[in-house]
């Protein structure tokens, strides 16, 4: 079911990954389309601005030869006034048509001979218009060309005409390509609607299957969620009973096992009475007979029998801080956590205070950072951060100035507090090992049963927090501990 719920969603993926990469290839279609009919619609201006120009050029020409013949039949000097302004406007207009057409070889043969046959026609025209200033020929005549000048009239109208004629001719040519361009554009336009139609549909479909199966995904974690903490309910109560079972057999065998102990103990007590009565009454022997007592007995009394009775004692003592030890984990065990809020700081300065004599003694230098308030159990969070601290003053090194640091800060809704020190630190192998009951790493110089570590770990539990250990050898250590900021009230477990 989850391979064929995977397939598909990435079938789903690729479908709408690919439907908007065509979105994208029909938007660049539709750009394209669009900028091609603008050249080409730019070609068609360009083509119909030539034509206006050659048909400017045409009005000019005309304007020339008109005020031409007005001097001649009138000798006005308006129009030669005339005359002049058109000659003078007649090189820019060539100019003109000529950066128009620069594109075009033909029609730059063609203007390049118009603007011989004009300069030349113009020449013939200004000479008429001298000679007609000077007196010399009648009306008549000076209005009547000669054969050259007819000839340069005809090929100008020619030319004028065949680059008309050509223009006209791109104009269709032009006029097809834009009304092509405006259909492909069109086709393209639609092709890219329907694509984006298709891709938003698409994606509205993936998009409401993705949320179904979210929505079927999340009553599924729903009720999931509703057994696992069932579950866990069910199993925490379990747990809850085994501890109390653990724990009330711990009681019971701590008591079972100091009957028979303090038995032991006071039988011990009494044979190292009856030693001095012993050594008194081998004395009192040798002193009468010394061959009686012979050196095995002798050294037996004297030596192994103390000797025996120290070993005894010591057992039972070491057995007696054991069985202590266990009871109070059974206690603390028993005992219903109380939430209230907690000063950290305030309880750090109190433990701090409390060894500062001995501290002062062995030169050590305590630092208490800010730490964040809790709500938690003040007794047990007290009992752990004194016992790492004292564990922190038993083990630096001798070699150089102890410093101990006790800061705190949140970090995911939780507090960690932090004992660090520079003492003589923790092989990263015994890191989990110090935590188990009776264990202990390094050098044992230093009193106790491995117990303490272990206490802390199970408070820590109990706290709905975690303890941790980083630390190298001759390096000092670092015990991390994470509790939650609020802990929630907790009801004695009925034994």
């Amino acid at each position: 079911m989850q391979r064929t719920q995977r397939r598909v969603n990435r079938a789903i993926f690729f479908g709408v990954a690919v439907g908007f990469l065509m979105l994208a290839l029909a938007a660049t279609a539709v750009v394209w389309a669009f900028q091609r009919t603008q050249d080409y619609s730019e070609r068609v201006s360009h083509t119909l601005e030539v034509e206006a120009a050659l048909a400017e050029l045409e009005a000019l020409h005309e304007r020339l030869e008109a005020a031409r013949r007005g001097y001649l039949v009138e000798v006005d000097p308006r129009f030669t006034e005339t005359f002049d302004s058109a000659i003078a406007a007649m090189p820019v207009q060539l100019d003109r048509i000529h950066d128009l057409i620069s594109d075009n070889p033909g029609q730059l043969e063609r203007l390049s001979e118009l603007r011989d046959l004009i300069d030349r026609h113009q020449a013939l025209l200004r000479d008429s218009i001298t000679e007609k200033t000077a007196g010399g020929t009648s009306i008549s005549a000076a209005t009547i060309l000669d054969e050259e000048d007819i000839a340069i009239v005809e090929r100008i109208r020619a030319l004028s005409q065949e680059m008309t004629a050509e223009e006209r001719r791109l104009l269709v040519l032009r006029e097809a390509d834009e009304r092509q361009g405006i259909l492909v554009s069109t086709v393209v336009a639609t092709l890219a609607g329907i694509v984006f139609l298709l891709v938003a549909a698409g994606t509205i479909w993936a998009t409401q299957r993705t949320l179904r199966a979210l929505a079927e995904t999340h009553r599924e974690l729903h009720r999931l969620n509703e057994d696992l903490e069932s579950a866990v309910e069910e199993r925490t109560a379990e747990l809850q009973r085994a501890n109390a079972e653990i724990q009330r057999f711990a009681y019971i065998v701590s008591h079972d096992l100091r009957s028979p102990l303090v038995n032991v103990m006071g039988f011990t007590a009494e044979l190292n009475a009856s030693i001095k009565p012993l050594n008194d009454l081998i004395d009192a022997v040798e002193e009468k007979d010394p061959e009686i007592i012979d050196d095995e007995i002798r050294f037996a009394v004297r030596e192994d029998l103390p000797e025996a009775i120290g070993f005894i004692r010591s057992s039972t003592e070491k057995m007696d801080r054991l069985i202590n030890a266990i009871l109070r984990l059974s206690r603390e065990g028993r005992r219903v956590l109380a939430p209230e809020a907690i000063d950290m700081n305030a309880l750090v300065e109190g433990i701090i205070d409390s060894l500062r004599h001995r501290a002062d003694e062995l030169g050590i230098t305590f630092t208490a950072e800010p730490v964040p308030t809790l709500v938690s159990d003040k007794l047990a969070v007290e009992q752990i951060i004194s016992n790492l601290v004292e564990n922190a003053t038993k083990y630096l090194k001798p070699d150089r100035p102890g410093r101990i640091t006790v800061r705190g800060h949140k970090q995911h809704g939780r507090v960690v507090i932090e004992v660090e020190d520079n003492g003589r630190g923790i092989d990263p192998r015994d890191h989990e090992r110090i935590f188990d009951l009776f264990r202990r790493s390094g050098s044992q110089d230093q009193p106790g049963e491995g117990i303490g570590l272990a206490h802390v770990r199970a408070l820590a539990y109990r706290l709905g927090g975690t303890i941790t250990c980083e630390s190298a050898l001759n390096e000092g250590a670092t015990f991390r501990l994470s509790l939650p900021m609020a802990l929630a009230p907790q009801q004695d477990v009925k034994t």
